[in-house]
């Protein structure tokens, strides 16, 4: 086809305004995306400036697209594109890539991005040779532009991955350096030097971000680097071109280049400038950092930040980065010395300021609310916020240098806070009282364990916070009920106080401005936590959760379905009248903030969070009624659609939180409805397919529905949920690429099937041995195997005989024993089991075991015999100590809880005891430090030695899940079930009785009448149990 032809389909695909004509030309595009050249002529289209540029744009998005589908073909896949166009591609696109618009340049980028981090260097070998030409050509922007896209590769690589950026250094650094010097010394430089001197930065920054390349740790080529960075920072950026507009102004160029200097230098201070983090062959490097360079960087930035002061102008992200030094430079002895004249200005001057509500603030309080709110509480803003760094500031200068700064600081914002109480209504300091009000939030942890700030919080909250609720302004209204939210845990000496303050946050929820009533909403959740008395919210708990209601449709914001939690958990089954309305508005809530999230075109995923609150919520509302199994029925028709959306490939971020509210509704529910029933094939597709991570997580409505539902599991025959189970089952397990902890839930399924529906799936048993058999045969984890035999051992409980006949049949009877017996018998150093660590493991082979112990004589070998009965002896005493001990260490907890219940008056605050507040200074700080840490070093030496006598593994700490579900086999008591066995054997088969009692040693002897005497007990226990359960339906 030729290229205008292609450029008319491409056109109509993207652009006709007919459905059907731009249908058939997205079917023809997908007809010819294959064949040869296709990939070349679309790039010709998008290079050739005699077509449209809209048609060019449509063809770089359709060329983007293709490329990062089929560049990289995956394992054993022929590639879709020939090796011949792959050449052809990469030449033309280095050609233009610096060459078209930059709407263009922004799609191809991406193209080679993709094209660079699948090909170099083993298919682009000579892409590194074609940089170092054109830095020397005049494609030098190109050359850039791809350099930096190359070194990005390598930007987070570690050890062997990182290899070829040495090369890349080593080649590229002193050209790259020739041709910034050149740029850094131009006069009156244009707006394009600024692109080219931004590349270069950039391409810095990806090559030292994890280490120092080798050619830097020369002193004279990294010396004259820093000349240049140091230039760039102290010098003015042009008056002239620089746009007014506030959002143009702060991506213009020569400010993002001042900004990745800020970044470069905050770099190299952090990570390589600090002779406490250094290893011993940097730390000649960091020493020169500190000498020649730390001190001169300081400088700049205080002369930087005094443009601020003066009310002159800097991008909110460099001022987030200069303070992020000084920050770092507070610890730091030498560092601190040159800071200290300055601090003064800079702290009352310049930081305070940026903590107070300014102009921008309140435009965006006035225009645009709900923006106002998002940025108050993205993370992500938190990183570019002058705000967030300033109070970053302030901590750290108080938790390092508290005893210089911390009572003049305080001093300063009581200063604030008696002037605005003097000053007359229509003058009130209302933005410093902000500022103050901030502070006193952020300081809240100093403050709580502080004398004498400590033993006067409450005044200060009655005198300076609490009045600001009434406020005229609605942002002090706002932080005043934040502020009050930082200090609710602490002790009230008058509770009055604690709760006029609740009710003037529960009011908030109805105030007029949105910011305050979401601030509202966050201190409310610290208010209810710290509740003591919840008859001070019962009365208007249904207006509460009407407020809350309103909110949730007005803004997504996870704090509002994280404090909604807060209440559910608070309140427990009382909640349950309002149980079905909650859930039905936080299902309304998911389905808006979901709509919201897939709207937004940007990075924010405020939507997304807010989502998951709403199912974290749901999920805590569904725990809270679980005594209630009625609510269950009425509840889950509004779910349903949630789960059976979001239990596709459409919920992958949400997946865990859906499982929960499946596990909840197959738990509790009276019983499993038929569409809960039609979530099963769902789960099992997602399992095999993408979901392997999930598994733990899966498994747990899967054994409700077997064990609750296993009339319908075995009789349901579309689908077949037997034969879907084994489908999943199988895959997984015979996939040897699988890891055995990915794995681990699948032999647990097996047990669930067998213990579930014993002498039911008879046609089964046989599948499901061998391949546990033939995983057992290649697994290495030991909690893997452990499960593996677990297996066998359920079989054997559900049929001995036919499980032992099978594994005959097999060749492996007598291996599989040997194999358990030895598994049985193995001890860690310590004398502990090394293997069925947990009781549920060791009851399931005791029930193997017994099941064994009571085929007719014959059916067993006589040789197997003994040593099955000396392991089932050995067994059931260890599971009778543990559960013993287990129950021990439960009463103990059960004292400490009371015992923390009469201390709690004691740890209202905060539990750090340091009342004086003074941090250890300079040396005395590293000297504290060093303290701890060769505490810690000993702690972990103890650790360690212990690892190694005791064989510490991580299948110490396997999960313990399965043992929290249900099972028939929870009303088998093994020793009951061992004597009733003995017991028919010696009435029935006295020969075979009589043998296996002579073969007992007096160790063994003592052990089974250890056993006998605990079964009496256990009989009198349940009997005591039955008698006490049937008590009250009498």
């Amino acid at each position: 086809m030729d290229l205008p032809s292609l450029a008319i389909i491409v056109g109509a695909a993207a652009f006709s305004p007919n459905p059907d004509e731009r249908k058939a030309a997205e079917q023809s595009l997908n007809q010819f995306q294959h064949t040869p050249q296709h990939l070349i002529r679309v790039l010709q289209i998008i290079v050739d400036g005699g077509f449209d540029l809209a048609v060019r744009q449509a063809a770089s998005i359709h060329f983007k697209n293709f490329v990062a589908k089929n560049w990289e073909s995956l394992s054993g896949e022929e590639s879709k594109i020939l090796p011949s166009d792959k050449n052809v591609v990469r030449d033309q696109i280095l050609a233009h890539v610096s060459q078209v618009p930059p709407i263009l340049r922004v799609q191809l980028g991406e193209c080679l991005k993709t094209i660079i981090y699948a090909d170099y260097p083993e298919q682009w070998p000579h892409l590194l040779d074609w940089v170092k030409h054109n830095l020397q050509d005049q494609q030098v922007y190109g050359a850039l532009y791809v350099l930096r896209i190359l070194s990005s590769k390598y930007e987070f690589k570690s050890d062997e991955d990182r290899t070829p950026i040495y090369r890349i250094v080593e080649e590229t650094f002193p050209h790259l350096l020739n041709i910034f010097s050149k740029l850094v010394h131009l006069e009156n430089p244009s707006l394009e030097v600024a692109d080219h001197i931004k590349l270069i930065s950039k391409i810095f920054w990806s090559c030292i971000y994890l280490e120092l390349p080798r050619p830097l740790l020369d002193p004279n080529f990294f010396n004259a680097w820093m000349a240049l960075f140091l230039n760039i920072l102290e010098r003015p950026v042009p008056l002239e071109g620089q746009p007014t507009d506030p959002d143009l102004r702060k991506s213009w160029g020569w400010w993002k280049v001042k900004k990745w200097v800020a970044h470069i230098l905050n770099r190299l201070y952090t990570r390589f400038g600090d002779l406490k983090l250094q290893n011993p062959e940097n730390r000649a490097f960091a020493q020169m950092f500190q000498t020649n360079y730390a001190a001169k960087i300081l400088e700049c930035h205080l002369k930087l930040l005094n443009i601020v002061r003066i009310g002159g102008y800097l991008p909110d992200r460099v001022i987030n980065l200069i303070l992020q030094y000084l920050s770092n430079s507070i610890s730091k002895s030498s560092m601190y010395n040159l800071l200290q004249p300055h601090l003064d200005v800079l702290l009352f001057e310049i930081v305070f300021p940026l903590m107070c509500f300014n102009d921008n603030d309140q435009r965006l309080w006035d225009e645009d609310p709900h923006e106002y709110v998002r940025k108050g509480y993205d993370i992500l803003e938190d990183l570019y916020s002058p705000r967030t760094a300033s109070m970053d500031f302030v901590t750290e200068l108080v938790r390092k240098r508290g005893k210089d700064n911390f009572q003049r600081f305080i001093q300063f914002i009581v200063g604030i806070f008696q002037r605005y109480n003097e000053a007359p209504i229509d003058h009130k300091p209302y933005r410093l009282k902000d500022g103050a009000l901030l502070a006193v939030g952020t300081l809240c942890d100093k403050l709580r364990q502080t004398e004498p700030y400590k033993s006067n919080l409450e005044n200060m909250l009655v005198q300076h916070v609490f009045p600001e609720f009434i406020s005229p302004a609605g942002h002090l209204r706002a932080k005043a009920a934040w502020v009050a939210g930082q200090y609710a845990h602490i002790k009230f000496s008058d509770q009055s106080n604690f709760t006029n303050a609740l009710h003037c946050v529960i009011s908030g929820l109805r105030d007029q401005e949105l910011p305050v009533r979401v601030d509202s909403v966050f201190a409310l959740r610290s208010f209810i936590e710290a509740c003591k008395n919840l008859d001070e919210i019962r009365p208007i708990l249904p207006q509460l959760l009407d407020e809350f209601f309103k909110l949730m449709n007005e803004i997504e914001n996870e704090d509002l379905a994280f404090t909604l939690e807060t209440i559910v958990y608070k309140f427990g089954e009382e909640i349950s009248p309002y149980a079905l309305g909650l859930c039905q508005n936080l299902a309304t809530a998911y389905w808006k903030c979901i709509a919201t999230d897939d709207d937004d075109n940007d990075d924010d995923d405020s939507g997304a969070l807010a989502a998951v609150g709403c199912l974290r919520a749901i999920s805590t509302i569904l725990e809270s009624i679980s005594s209630l199994p009625h609510l269950y029925v009425q509840i889950e028709p509004h779910l349903l659609p949630i789960m059976r959306k979001m239990l596709t490939t459409d919920g992958q971020d949400v997946f865990e939180e859906v499982l929960e509210i499946v596990s909840y509704i197959t738990t509790f529910s009276p019983s499993i409805s038929m569409d809960m029933w039609s979530l099963w094939p769902l789960m099992m597709e997602a399992l095999v397919d993408w979901a392997i991570d999930f598994f733990p997580n899966i498994l747990v409505p899967l054994h409700n529905f077997i064990s609750r539902g296993t009339t319908h599991y075995l009789t349901c025959k579309e689908p077949n949920y037997q034969q879907s189970l084994w489908n999943a089952i199988s895959v997984l397990m015979a996939n040897k690429n699988m890891e055995d902890s990915d794995i681990e839930p699948a032999p647990k399924l097996l047990s669930i099937v067998l213990q579930t529906c014993k002498g039911q799936v008879d046609h089964w048993l046989e599948p499901y041995l061998r391949i546990t058999l033939d995983r057992l045969r290649c697994a290495e984890k030991t909690s893997l195997k452990c499960l593996l035999i677990e297996v066998i051992a359920d079989a054997f409980y559900y049929n001995a005989a036919l499980t032992l006949s099978i594994l005959q049949n097999l060749g492996v009877a007598k291996d599989i024993l040997t194999l358990w017996f030895q598994m049985l018998q193995q001890k860690k150093k310590s004398g502990a089991p090394a293997n069925f660590k947990r009781e549920h493991d060791k009851k399931v082979c005791c029930l193997g075991l017994i099941s064994l112990l009571s085929l007719p004589a014959g059916q067993l070998p006589e040789e197997v015999l003994p040593p099955v009965f000396r392991a089932l002896l050995e067994l059931l005493v260890a599971y009778k100590d543990q559960v013993a001990e287990a129950a021990n260490e439960a009463e103990a907890e059960e004292e400490e809880d009371g015992d923390d219940d009469d201390m709690d008056a004691f740890q209202t605050d905060d539990e750090d005891e340091n009342d004086d507040g003074d941090e250890v200074e300079d040396q005395d700080a590293d000297e504290a430090d060093d303290s701890k840490l060769r505490k810690l070093a000993a702690k972990a030496k103890d650790f360690r030695h212990y690892s190694e006598e005791d064989d510490y593994s991580e299948d110490d700490f396997s999960d313990d899940d399965d043992d929290e579900l249900d099972s028939p086999i929870d009303e088998v008591d093994p020793f009951v079930f061992f004597m009733d066995t003995v017991t028919a054997m010696q009435a029935t088969e006295a020969v075979k009785f009589q043998n296996l009692t002579q073969t007992l040693d007096a160790h063994y002897q003592g052990l089974a009448n250890s056993i006998a005497q605990h079964t009496q007990l256990r009989r009198a226990e349940i009997h005591k149990e039955k008698q006490s359960a049937a008590t009250p339906a009498s």
